[in-house]
């Protein structure tokens, strides 16, 4: 884009020295920056020592404005003491504005350009230059000398285009390394211009900041796409935060990345109002792992929890994978009715006690089996929580103990039998018998029990009983005897936690400080308040629900997840982003159901990302093979690149894991970054093997763990084995094809029938 514009606004050819020109220019600005933090970083460390001094004073109002003082310029030392690549990583050489207004940061507002910025002969001067970085810095006199990429003077940066430039005459992205300017990048948004900087025509250099971007080597960590996030991209990242924002992308077009620079920007724009966390959810530990990174190189962490679909429920973590038919059950709706009545039906356990016998006012009481049963009936009747209504269970028992007695027919005074009652109700609970008795019968459940109780594979077919079939009864309790939890295990212990509920716990008391003591402060704070600092620590720790929440991937959850999500963000605002095309889901139209119900009659504003980034033309176009199975009538998103390399294929004439080892030796010849390795799920742990000596750059992963990373060069193995996995295998194959950013292979085992050519029989025209 970029050369072409040159060669259209007919500027002289750009020599290695305009080239070196242009990197010391930002080479100086960069300079001048660092001596600037540098400035700021003494500072906060001044900041850190005053308020350690503070300390001494002893008072508790000394104390608490030491903590405060100090959380804040720890933050602040944090945030200024990370070095990231690319720190100043883009600028904007702009037009004079309409109005001359200037916003918090220091710049100019205006979009357009005034009247007469541009002269009759297609000539014009640059009047502002801004520099965009991670985080804002303002020198001494508080002028801009970086613009935080997410303040509104930095969009212009992202979304101007030659078709609507606005006042942006050149963009420039940055590259530099640790504190040096390695390159420059530009794109001339208004070619027809002749524009001067200073006196001297302003040069364009390099062949597009976009396209250089995506040339660029992959590794096994996502880089941040802040100095090359595209118009539409950026339509999403800054839309406003209210109801839900609901994206839609093919592979390649940036929506995991999106995902993250949102999350980034509405902290930005409004932090006191997501103090209460933004929780992304992504669909495996993969991507987690894969992801993790962005937020502290876009200048925000802490406020950020990124947890995999099978992490969001504390103490537990799925390791586990369950076969396609028992991950349908397990993440229907179909599992609400069977787990309600798992929650009820494990308190009959063989070994409660079936008689109840107490002493009560010198007599001996029983009840038998079948009025116990009664009493639980009763108890357990409406829809509240198992372990809520042991209270009412309690009740019932002291009820139908005093009735046995015969003492509540023996006085007629209100008052005198009330008073009576409260002592028989006290005589019996203060028998260890009883205490005993009740906690053997109605037993505090958790979600760990009832999941293990699930496992009894008679009491999982009573329980399900005309939901399930036998055979799904026999496959759902097998995969519950086994050591560990899969993701849809995840969803089940979260829904059993809502159905049965959790017993208010009296809240400790704060033990008192030693320090306190020994100082005398106990006399003027016996119990010491818990610190701004501490609270937000601690809320951050229970946080259960968050003020916004980012769903990645979101075509991948169950009904059963949703549910789980959804209770995440009862007050929250959203940003759900997927793919239908790419969902793994064997019932897209019930976890749609399941989605409106999470999102509830929230408004929804809808964006649609149609620009492939990642695949050049030759895979994108082997993939749109696939689409066209797995979805008839989508649509692909457009590649903006060609390499000219067409997908190889390969065919495993002998032992199919040494076709796949030498074709991964081949392709690490060929790229310098990355090659994934995509089987289907049950060869996970033999491709590791097939791999095993070829280094770090190499991975094998399953199809389902494949969803949302990237990789130089992709090894597809066998598209049959992964198209057979699940209803869903097409689209899980076409998530596979798209992985790779330059090269792909595909190797074609038996089930495959590939032609002469070596193209397997789903790929073909």
């Amino acid at each position: 884009m970029a050369a072409q514009a040159q060669q259209e606004s007919a500027v002289e050819p750009v020599h290695d020295s305009v080239r070196d020109r242009e990197i010391r220019v930002e080479q100086e600005h960069l300079d001048r920056v660092y001596r600037r933090l540098e400035e700021k970083i003494h500072e906060a460390e001044f900041l850190m020592r005053d308020a350690a001094r503070r300390g001494h004073v002893g008072t508790p109002g000394a104390l608490a404005e030491r903590d405060a003082q100090v959380f804040r310029a720890g933050i602040h030392l944090n945030r200024l003491n990370n070095e990231y690549e690319d720190f100043l990583f883009g600028r904007i050489d702009l037009l004079l504005g309409k109005d001359g207004k200037k916003g918090p940061d220091g710049a100019y507002t205006a979009v357009e350009p005034a009247e007469g910025a541009i002269r009759p002969d297609s000539t014009a001067d640059i009047a502002e230059t801004l520099h965009i970085g991670r985080i804002g810095v303002l020198d001494e006199e508080y002028a801009p000398l970086v613009i935080d990429w997410r303040a509104p003077a930095a969009a212009p940066f992202y979304r101007s285009t030659p078709v609507d430039p606005g006042r942006v005459v050149r963009r420039r992205v940055i590259r530099s390394k640790g504190r040096r300017v390695q390159s420059v990048e530009d794109d001339l948004m208004r070619p027809e211009l002749r524009a001067s900087l200073d006196g001297r025509e302003l040069p364009v250099i390099g062949d597009g900041a976009l396209m250089a971007a995506l040339g660029q080597a992959r590794t096994h960590t996502m880089r941040d796409i802040v100095a090359s996030i595209q118009a539409e991209q950026d339509l999403v990242i800054r839309a406003p935060a209210a109801s839900v924002t609901y994206v839609e992308g093919g592979p390649g077009t940036g929506k995991t990345a999106v995902a993250l620079h949102r999350a980034a920007y509405l902290l930005y724009q409004d932090r006191r109002r997501y103090a209460g966390g933004i929780l992304i959810v992504s669909p495996t530990p993969l991507l987690v792992a894969y992801t993790e990174g962005v937020l502290p190189s876009l200048g925000e962490e802490g406020q950020v929890a990124i947890r995999a679909i099978g992490s969001l429920v504390d103490g537990a973590e799925a390791t586990l994978y369950d076969s396609p038919p028992v991950a349908r059950v397990k993440g229907s709706y179909r599992m609400l009715k069977v787990l309600r009545k798992a929650a009820r039906g494990a308190l009959e356990r063989h070994d409660a006690p079936r008689r109840l016998r107490v002493v009560a006012f010198g007599r001996r009481l029983e009840l038998d089996a079948e009025e116990l049963a009664d009493i639980r009936r009763t108890a357990l009747g409406g829809t509240a929580p198992v372990n809520l209504l042991r209270p009412r269970a309690r009740k019932l028992l002291l009820d139908a103990l005093w009735e046995r007695s015969g003492a509540a027919a023996r006085h007629t005074d209100p008052e005198l039998a009330a008073e009576l009652r409260s002592s028989f109700d006290e005589d019996v609970t203060s028998e260890d018998d009883f205490t005993a008795f009740l906690d053997a019968w109605w037993p505090e459940l958790t979600p760990a029990a009832v999941l293990d109780a699930m496992a009894d594979e008679k009491r999982l077919g009573r329980w399900a009983r005309r939901v399930l079939n036998p055979g799904e009864v026999r496959r759902v309790a097998r995969s519950l005897k086994r050591d560990g939890h899969s993701v849809h295990d995840i969803a089940v212990l979260d829904e059993l936690q809502a159905v049965l509920g959790a017993p208010a716990r009296p809240r400790k008391k704060r033990e008192i400080d030693p320090l306190d003591q020994l100082t005398g402060l106990e006399e003027l704070m016996p119990v010491r308040e818990e610190t701004q600092r501490e609270r937000a620590e601690r809320l951050a720790q229970e946080r259960v629900e968050y003020a916004h929440v980012i769903v990645d991937e979101a075509q991948d959850l169950t009904p059963m997840q949703w549910r789980m999500v959804g209770r995440r963000g009862r007050h929250a605002t959203w940003t759900v982003v997927g793919d239908p095309a790419q969902s793994s889901w064997s019932d897209p139209d019930e976890a749609a159901r399941a989605r409106d119900e999470a999102l509830g009659t929230r408004p929804r504003r809808r964006f649609e990302l149609t620009v492939n980034y990642r695949n050049p033309a030759e895979i994108a176009g082997l993939a749109s093979r696939v689409l066209a199975l797995a979805m008839p009538g989508s649509e692909a998103p457009r590649a903006v690149r060609s390499t000219g390399v067409e997908p190889r294929f390969a065919v495993a004439g002998g032992p199919l894991g040494e076709t796949v080892r030498a074709e991964a030796a081949r392709l690490l010849e060929r790229v310098d970054g990355t090659v994934g390795v995509v089987v289907a799920m049950q060869r996970r742990e033999e491709a590791r093997r097939w791999l095993d000596g070829l280094g770090d750059q190499v991975v094998a992963l399953g199809s389902l763990e494949a969803k949302g990373l990237e990789y130089d060069a992709t090894v597809v193995v066998s598209p049959a084995e992964i198209a057979d996995e699940s209803p869903a295998g097409l689209r899980v194959l076409y998530v596979a094809l798209t992985r790779a950013t330059q090269q792909l292979t595909v190797v074609s085992a038996d089930r495959d029938e590939p032609d002469a050519d070596g193209v397997p029989d789903l790929l073909r025209d």
